[in-house]
């Protein structure tokens, strides 16, 4: 993906448009490729906006739940992605301190890429005056949601601006050929604790940018021109990146990072027929709106392995194309029932409201349970319609429009920065914390009410006719079981004891008494629960480590592309890798290629399969070389040969050969 993930943000998508403020050709040495987030520590304790932080969850969703909150850390992912799409090598730092990121400088990049946004405008131009510092030779390129702002502003700061879909750009830059989609995908793993204690693991799946529907406040769907890039185009594409994942942990659930992932329903329905085919429950949490989801019944979409969506409940008169479809008031509670697992969003500050036309639609909108609830402040950001309304009308609050960077400090959607017909900024904002206080007060915890939504899919169909939907039941009574160590917190100090006591005789009542090891958990929860008190009182390990992953740092990596006149094509599991190579081969790409997969085999215990396509050209001198080169790790190696001619069965000698017939 690209640049366009912001980490202190909702999840968009990853990846931005691609310009460039000089026509300078690429240096003429070797490109070393360094990305990077914004620097640690970062958040309101230390000058930054209100919802600035490394986490969308306790940030800005959760953020009224106190040790309920589920903690995990959202990492710059578009970065690793655009790295593990490069021929060049490429180093990735996650929110780095700066002398990590000045010793990674050091090491003399020849490119540093920076992803930020609006809300954290200074902390990039932070990190450039160490890369100025410390890496003078590189060039800086900025990406990500940040780059909305002018030309004028980032010229001074930068080399080249992404402002398109990130690996077309940076292979550009870098002088690389282009690459068709699907692209390599990363495997990238967030971690969710409750309670300080680590309880779940989610693979992300990049599956595409941008959004046709355009409501007028939305950044990511006017960054990409309201065009949806399809960055897994298939169903095929993306359950081949979910057998990774489930091959890595078995059960592992998921999240599709798209702006709405079933506007794309031809890949939708496909991706239900390998899931039903397959067998195998998944748990995947997906963005979507009202529009899509009125497209599918909720049985449909546990069909294809969806358990859990993003969907926008903004307003009732707020008139977005994307609310178009089945009642929200219908629809949400349905798929509740079902058992999915409802992240909803709700704006303030809308012209039409009025503090009595807020909460009259809060009512209304919790009355609806959605397990999760956001609340944000309608905002303007640069390049969408309403900051053009807003700018042409002369509306941005006075402070703001005589300071830009002040302003881009707080476009983080917890600030009002409209003049409004009828509420004062204090008002807007005081408002929405009412909101999240209110959602917490009387829907209780968002932990608690997703075993309830569980349960209630579980009571659905643990009889149904349909064999998966069965094995889905039985998933979540094991999820439900897990979570038993949540309920003594809850009736001891969560907001609805009663609520949470009552659901957990239920609960139990149902699927039976906890084991001895979950009796131990429940007896510990209080204490875990009481330790995470304690951290977010007092600011302790709330920032997370560096996390550095360095892509072909070996010049032996096997790597996607071109050797010579052979095209190398790898699609990557955890134990085993496919390789489809199609061209001609000569010595030296013979050579490369054997030293490639001996590099990757090293160290470990992982599998390939070479597959050598029809018309493949090579000669008996070729094959010497690769078969005698990659004959010591023949029991990890097979090779699928074209049906001419003859002179392929010569691998035989070395390699575990099956003929392309067969």
């Amino acid at each position: 993906m690209a640049f366009a993930w912001d980490s202190d943000r909702a999840p968009a998508s990853a990846t931005g448009p691609v310009q460039s403020n000089t026509n300078r050709a690429p240096s003429p040495a070797r490109p070393q490729v360094l990305l990077t987030s914004i620097c640690r520590p970062i958040g309101a304790a230390h000058g930054d906006a209100t919802s600035v932080s490394y986490e969308v969850l306790h940030g800005q969703v959760t953020r009224a739940q106190g040790v309920f909150s589920p903690r995990s850390t959202n990492y710059t992912f578009a970065l690793d992605y655009i790295a593990a799409n490069l021929d060049a090598p490429a180093t990735v730092l996650h929110y780095p301190s700066h002398q990590e990121l000045i010793r990674e400088l050091r090491k003399g990049p020849t490119h540093v890429g920076i992803s930020f946004n609006l809300s954290t405008f200074q902390r990039m131009k932070e990190a450039v005056e160490l890369i100025r510092r410390h890496a003078p030779q590189a060039k800086v390129v900025l990406g990500g949601y940040g780059t909305v702002v002018d030309d004028a502003m980032l010229a001074p700061l930068s080399d080249h601006v992404c402002r398109e879909e990130g690996v077309r750009f940076f292979r550009k830059l870098l002088g690389e050929p282009p690459r068709p989609m699907p692209y390599d995908h990363p495997l990238v793993v967030h971690n969710l604790r409750v309670f300080s204690v680590p309880v779940q693991r989610t693979g992300m799946i990049f599956a595409g940018l941008g959004c046709p529907h355009g409501c007028d406040f939305c950044c990511t769907s006017h960054f990409f021109k309201r065009h949806h890039v399809r960055l897994l185009p298939t169903g095929d594409d993306i359950y081949r990146v979910i057998e990774r994942y489930q091959e890595m942990e078995p059960g592992m659930g998921m999240a599709i990072i798209d702006e709405d992932f079933l506007v794309a329903r031809d890949r939708a329905v496909r991706l239900r027929e390998l899931v039903l085919e397959h067998g195998r429950p998944l748990s995947i949490f997906a963005f979507a709106s009202v529009k899509s989801l009125s497209r599918m019944t909720p049985r449909e979409l546990l069909e294809t392995g969806i358990d859990g969506v993003w969907v926008g409940y903004e307003g009732k008169r707020s008139g977005f194309t994307k609310q178009q479809g089945r009642p929200v008031e219908v629809l949400i509670p349905e798929l509740r029932s079902h058992g999915i697992t409802v992240l909803s969003s709700m704006i303030v500050g809308f012209d039409y409201q009025t503090p009595e036309v807020v909460r009259e639609e809060l009512g209304e909108f919790l009355a609806l349970k959605p397990t999760y609830a956001q609340f944000l402040i309608y905002g303007p950001t640069p390049g969408t319609p309403f900051f053009e309304r807003v700018m042409r009308e002369g509306r941005l609050h006075q402070a703001m429009a005589e300071n830009p960077e002040a302003y881009y400090r707080k476009c983080d959607g917890f600030t009002s920065m409209v003049r409004h017909p009828s509420m004062s900024a204090a008002q807007i904002e005081a408002l929405q914390r009412e909101c999240f206080e209110t959602d917490f007060r009387t829907l209780g915890p968002s932990l608690i009410r997703s075993v309830e939504t569980w349960f209630a899919g579980w009571k659905r169909y643990r009889d149904s006719d349909s064999t998966y939907l069965r094995a889905k039941a039985a998933y979540w009574a094991e999820e439900i079981r897990k979570a038993y160590p949540l309920f003594p917190v809850a009736k001891r100090s969560g907001p609805t004891p009663e609520a949470a006591a009552e659901l957990e005789a239920e609960v139990k009542a149902a699927l039976g008494p906890p084991d001895l090891k979950r009796r131990c958990l429940s007896m510990l929860a209080p204490a875990a629960a009481a330790w995470t008190r304690f951290t977010l009182r007092y600011d302790h390990f709330q920032h997370p480590k560096l996390r550095r992953v360095a892509f072909r740092s070996s010049p032996w990596a096997l790597r996607s592309g071109h050797l010579g006149s052979l095209r190398v094509d790898i699609e990557r599991a955890l134990r085993s890798t496919r390789i489809k190579l199609e061209g001609a081969f000569d010595p030296d790409s013979a050579r490369r290629f054997a030293q490639g997969i001996l590099s990757y085999l090293h160290g470990n215990d992982a599998q390939v399969r070479v597959i050598i396509a029809e018309g493949t050209q090579a000669t008996r001198e070729h094959l010497r070389i690769l078969g005698k080169m990659l004959a010591r790790q023949r029991h990890r190696i097979s090779v699928t040969i074209p049906s001419a001619p003859d002179t392929w069965t010569q691998l035989a000698q070395w390699l575990d050969v099956v003929p392309a017939t067969a």
